[in-house]
C-alpha cells in the first residue's frame, strides 16, 4: 500500500499557497518537521512513524517586512567582498556574479518566469568548521604540509558563524520566488576537532545564546598565536613570524583578548537541521574513534606546537594515502615528540564526543531554538545509532539526509549497505507518493572512495560517491545532491538512467575559508514539463571592509573574511565558475 504522506498545510493547493507567497500575502506556517521513516532497532524502519514534532509556526512580520518581490540586496548578485592592493590586501565590496542558466540536463524554456510557482526555498551551511584553537589534538605544526592544518583566522570562527545567522535572519524570503524560507540545512563538519566544546559552541551559534569560544585558562590564550613559533602569525607579538614577514600580516594588540572573549548569537529565526561530517565523528577529522591516547591528550595538560619538517611530512603523506585511518602512526609521532610537548591547562570539554552523544546533544531542549528538536534526529536514531533520517520540506518535497562519514577512519566518506538500502525504501516510497526529493550529505560523489570497515559493523559492504549518484540518477523524485566537504563551489549534472530524469549534485564552499559562502536554493515548477532549481550564494552579515581598531563582535567577523582571504596557500579556485555559483538549474519534471 502506499505510504500514508502526513503534511502540515500552508494553503488549499501548492499553486494558491505560491501566489500568496509571491504577493506577500502569506505569512502563517513557515516548514514542517521530521516526518520520515526512521530506523528502529538493529536498523529496520520502526513499525509506525513517530508523531511529527510540533508545527513551527514563524512570528508574522510587520507589513514592511513581507517579501512582496524578488530582491538582490544582501546575496552574491547585489556585491562579493574583493581584494584590492598588494601585500596584505584589503577586501572592498567588489562586482557581484550573475546568474548563469544551465541547461545541461534539459532544455529551458521560454516564458517559465511568468508560469513558475516555489514549491521549496532553503538555506545551505556547510563546513562551519567552529574551532577549539588551543585543543592539544590539534596538528598545527603540519601547516608547512598543508594549509588546512592551520589557518590565521580560525580563531575568529564563530564569530563568523554567528554573522551567518545574523545574515539569514535579514534575508527577506527567497531571492527568486520571494517566498518564505523553509529552513537551514547544514551538511556537516560542524565541529573542527570533534570536541564537546565546539558541539557546544555550534548548536549554541545555531539555536541562539551566549558562547565564549576559548578552553583551558579562562584568562589567558593557550596556543600557537603567543608560542614564539615564527611559523604562525603573532597577532600581539613584535616577533617578525612567517606570515608579517613573507605576507605583511598586521600586528593587532588585544586580538587573542577578543577572539577568546563572549559572544552572543541571536540563533536563527528559521528551523534548521544537522548532517553529520567527518571533523564532527572522528579526531582529527581522519581517524577512527576510540583511542583512550587521544582522549587523554584532549582533555590534558601538554600539547604540540612545534615539528621537524621531515617528520611532519611523513605523517601527512600518510594521511592523505590513507595509510593510517586507526591513527596508531600519529599516535607514535605524538609519543616521541612527548618531551617536546608544552604545558597548557587541562580541560574536560575538549572531550570527543561519540556518534549517539552527537544526537543527544541535538536532541537537548537547551538547544532546540526554532526546532524542530532534535533538528532532524529522533530518539529512534538514538537507539538504533544511526545518525541518517527522512523530514517534509514542503507539501511536494521531503528531504533526506545521510550519514557520510566512515568510522573505520580516513576523511574521505562511504556508506553502508544497511543505509543505502534504506536510502532506497525512501526513494521507492517518494515516488510512490509523487514527492519529490533533495538529499543531504556531507562528502560529495568525488570524495567517497573510503572502503574502510565500520568496526561496528564487521563484514557489512562499503559503498562509494559513484554508486550512490548512481542510485540516485535511477530514482525519478530526486531532484538534487546537496553537500560540502571539498571547500568549494561545484555544480555537477548527473544524467538520469532508465527513464528517471536526472538530478543536479550541488556543493557548496565552506565558512572557514576564503571565500567564507552559504547557499539559498529554490524548487520551482515552471509549468512546461520542466523544474527550476535557483541557487544564490550569501556571504556573512559582516561588512566587506575591515577596521582594525574594531574588535567588536562584528569586526572581528569582517576580519575573519579578510584574513581567510590573505591567508597563506589558500586556493584561489574555491568559488567555483560562474556556473557553480548563482544559477538556474534546469531538470526535466
Amino acid at each position: 500500500m502506499p505510504r500514508t504522506r502526513s503534511v502540515t498545510k500552508a494553503a488549499a493547493d501548492i499553486d494558491r499557497r505560491t501566489v500568496l507567497a509571491a504577493t506577500g500575502a502569506l505569512t502563517g506556517t513557515a516548514a514542517v518537521a521530521g516526518l520520515g521513516y526512521v530506523l528502529g532497532p538493529g536498523g529496520h524502519e520502526a513499525a509506525a512513524r513517530p508523531a511529527p514534532a510540533q508545527a513551527l509556526t514563524r512570528k508574522v512580520p510587520a507589513p514592511s517586512e513581507v517579501p512582496l518581490a524578488p530582491y538582490t540586496r544582501g546575496t552574491t548578485l547585489a556585491s562579493v567582498a574583493t581584494g584590492h592592493g598588494s601585500g596584505y590586501r584589503r577586501l572592498g565590496d567588489g562586482p557581484a556574479w550573475p546568474r548563469v542558466v544551465r541547461s545541461d540536463l534539459r532544455a529551458a524554456r521560454s516564458g517559465r518566469a511568468a508560469r513558475r510557482t516555489a514549491l521549496a526555498a532553503f538555506v545551505q551551511f556547510t563546513d562551519l568548521h567552529l574551532v577549539d584553537v588551543q585543543h592539544p589534538l590539534r596538528y598545527e605544526y603540519l601547516r608547512s604540509q598543508t594549509s588546512s592544518a592551520w589557518r590565521p583566522q580560525e580563531s575568529l570562527s564563530v564569530a563568523g558563524a554567528v554573522a551567518l545567522v545574523e545574515r539569514v535572519n535579514a534575508l527577506r524570503g527567497a531571492p527568486v520566488t520571494a517566498a518564505p524560507l523553509h529552513f537551514v540545512m547544514t551538511t556537516g563538519d560542524n565541529t573542527d576537532n570533534n570536541a564537546r566544546c565546539e558541539l557546544d559552541w555550534f548548536l549554541t551559534a545555531m539555536s541562539g545564546g551566549r558562547i565564549t569560544p576559548n578552553t583551558g585558562d579562562p584568562r589567558h590564550y593557550e596556543g600557537v598565536q603567543n608560542s614564539g613559533i615564527p611559523l604562525y602569525w603573532h597577532p600581539e607579538s613584535a616577533l617578525r613570524d612567517t606570515d608579517k614577514r613573507d605576507h605583511h600580516f598586521p600586528r593587532l594588540d588585544g586580538f587573542l583578548a577578543a577572539a577568546i572573549s563572549e559572544l552572543r548569537s541571536p540563533g536563527l529565526k528559521l528551523p534548521w537541521y544537522s548532517t553529520v561530517g567527518n571533523h564532527d565523528a572522528l579526531p582529527g577529522g581522519c581517524y577512527a574513534p576510540g583511542d583512550s591516547y587521544f582522549a587523554e591528550l584532549a582533555v590534558g595538560g601538554r600539547k604540540l606546537m612545534d615539528l621537524p619538517a621531515a617528520s611532519g611530512k611523513a605523517i601527512w603523506d600518510n594521511v592523505k594515502n590513507g595509510g593510517d585511518p586507526r591513527g596508531k602512526a600519529f599516535e607514535e609521532l605524538l609519543r616521541s615528540q612527548a618531551r617536546h610537548m608544552r604545558p597548557v591547562t587541562p580541560d574536560e570539554s575538549r572531550a570527543p564526543f561519540t556518534p549517539a552523544e552527537y544526537v543527544a546533544a541535538h536532541l537537548d531542549p537547551a538547544h532546540a531554538g526554532p526546532g524542530p528538536v532534535g533538528h532532524g534526529y529522533t530518539q529512534a536514531n538514538l537507539a538504533a545509532k544511526t545518525q541518517y533520517y527522512t523530514f517534509r520540506v514542503s507539501d511536494d518535497v521531503i528531504g533526506i539526509s545521510l550519514d557520510t562519514t566512515d568510522p573505520g577512519g580516513h576523511y574521505e566518506g562511504s556508506v553502508g549497505t544497511t543505509q543505502l538500502d534504506w536510502l532506497t525504501r525512501q526513494l521507492k516510497a517518494a515516488a510512490t507518493d509523487g514527492d519529490h526529493v533533495v538529499v543531504f550529505s556531507h562528502h560529495t560523489s568525488k570524495t567517497m572512495r573510503n572502503l574502510n570497515e565500520d568496526p561496528g559493523h564487521r563484514g557489512e559492504k562499503r559503498h562509494d560517491g559513484q554508486e550512490l549518484a548512481a542510485l540516485l540518477a535511477a530514482h525519478r523524485p530526486v531532484l538534487a545532491w546537496v553537500n560540502g566537504h571539498s571547500h568549494k563551489n561545484a555544480i555537477t549534472p548527473h544524467q538520469g538512467t532508465g527513464g528517471a530524469a536526472g538530478f543536479w549534485e550541488i556543493s557548496t564552499a565552506s565558512h572557514v575559508d576564503f571565500p567564507q559562502l552559504a547557499r539559498i536554493i529554490e524548487i520551482t515548477d515552471n509549468h512546461d514539463g520542466t523544474l527550476s532549481l535557483f541557487t544564490t550564494l550569501i556571504e556573512s552579515s559582516a561588512p566587506h571592509r575591515t577596521d582594525f581598531s574594531d574588535l567588536s563582535q562584528t569586526g572581528l567577523a569582517a576580519l575573519y573574511r579578510e584574513l581567510a582571504f590573505n591567508a597563506p596557500g589558500s586556493r584561489a579556485a574555491l568559488s567555483g565558475t560562474p556556473g557553480d555559483r548563482n544559477t538556474e538549474l534546469v531538470l526535466r519534471k
